[in-house]
């Protein structure tokens, strides 16, 4: 297993600069902070930064920031997942889901792209879509 860790770990450092940098206050749509709890649904453009406790449904052709402190219930359907919190739940992630180290998703994962830094755990399945090559 190392082996595998270690030619993994070398792959995600050829991202793009944009997957590896941190947005700024001004890319960010709305955010949602610490010591916040919001349940329902919620739709945006751009980008979303949660930090709080969120329960319901979130639907967005943009992405969704999940902090570390975050605890996310329910069905996210977006265009990208940058997860460092905690997530329960079905994702539809049309672009990709990144899985930071701190993070921690338990459901069913469905993109066509999935990064996971060392130190991130996913609990559930994984279904890629998108993706014209077959498994032989």
């Amino acid at each position: 297993m190392p082996y595998m860790r270690v030619a993994y770990a070398k792959r995600i450092t050829f991202y793009p600069t944009f997957w590896r940098r941190r947005m700024s206050k001004e890319e960010i749509n709305a955010f949602l902070g610490a010591g916040t709890v919001y349940q329902g649904r919620l739709s945006f453009q751009g980008a979303v930064r949660i930090d709080g406790s969120y329960s319901g449904e979130v639907i967005s052709d943009g992405s969704l920031i999940v902090g570390k402190d975050a605890e996310i219930e329910g069905m996210l359907n977006v265009g990208d997942l940058l997860l460092s919190g905690r997530f329960t739940g079905e994702v539809q992630a049309k672009r990709r889901v990144t899985i930071h180290r701190t993070g921690v998703l338990q459901g069913t994962v469905r993109t066509p792209a999935l990064v996971m830094e060392e130190g991130g755990l996913l609990d559930g399945q994984v279904v890629m879509q998108g993706n014209s090559r077959s498994i032989e």
